[in-house]
């Protein structure tokens, strides 16, 4: 499932954007087109560019007709969740929508003065905001009908849903009755495994979100052959997975979020 990652198409031009996710998108149906047993795509959209983003979403869907949209967990500056970006996900539900979700750079300055890769905690916690964004803004709540996707397991999700527990039990945000518990949401969610399929992920995943809706994921090309090859062979052998777990993890999940993939492996 081919899709553009970070730093998306947006550089901080509108109309130079638009021009852009175009390229990239009938890319991707190309891509698709020439091999729709093999491959799907996730097509781009130009945020913060709101009426840029709905038209692209039109052209996605009903000329394309990609697989789904790829979203970056924040554009301009702002989260997915923000109110700002409400006629998105409102037309996102319209079309009961797969939404990928994949990190990008902090755009808080401070984060990049360790000098280390944004890769290395950037992304798990930006993944995290745009999480804790979505649920608490209530996007979720009001979305039931998009199926989201979030890249690396979540990020930190696996690891501080405990607290996010703690904080719908203290009540201190409101709209909490339209919304729910972060439990409610964490069993609709979707998961894959890019650079997070190492054993103590699976069993934290499991623990708090089942692995009901865990997909295979590579990262590939960012990381080389031999991470991206070795994911696969971990969750191929690892002894914490039941044989039943690997096969969902390994396809039958996906077909299930995209039904298209089980029609695609029968051509």
């Amino acid at each position: 499932m081919a899709s553009i990652s970070t730093p998306g198409v947006h550089f901080g031009d509108d109309s130079e954007a638009r021009i852009l996710a175009r390229r990239v998108n009938e890319y991707l149906a190309e891509i698709k087109g020439d091999r729709p047993d093999r491959f799907g795509a996730f097509g781009s959209l130009p945020l913060p560019d709101i009426e840029g983003s709905l038209e692209q979403i039109a052209y996605i869907f009903d000329v394309l007709e990609l697989d789904g949209v790829s979203l970056m967990t924040n554009a301009g500056g702002s989260y997915l969740g923000d109110s700002r970006f409400g006629p998105i996900f409102t037309e996102l539900q319209r079309r009961s929508a797969t939404v990928f979700v994949h990190p990008t750079a902090s755009p808080d300055p401070i984060a990049h003065t360790l000098g280390l890769p944004d890769s290395l905690l950037d992304y798990p916690a930006d993944t995290s905001r745009a999480i804790a964004k979505l649920h608490y803004s209530n996007t979720f709540a009001r979305t039931p009908d998009i199926k989201y996707l979030f890249a690396h397991a979540g990020g930190t999700i696996p690891f501080v849903s405990a607290r996010f527990a703690i904080v719908d039990e203290m009540n201190v945000i409101p709209g909490a009755e339209e919304r729910g518990t972060f439990a409610d949401t964490l069993a609709r969610l979707y998961w894959d495994t890019a650079s997070a399929f190492s054993d103590p992920v699976l069993h934290m995943l499991r623990s708090v979100a089942s692995l009901d809706n865990v997909v295979f994921g590579t990262d590939y090309p960012y990381p080389s052959n031999p991470i991206s090859i070795g994911g696969l062979r971990k969750l191929e052998t690892t002894r914490e997975l039941a044989d039943g777990e690997r096969r969902a993890v390994l396809g039958d999940t996906a077909t299930r979020l995209i039904p298209r993939l089980a029609r695609a492996a029968d051509l």
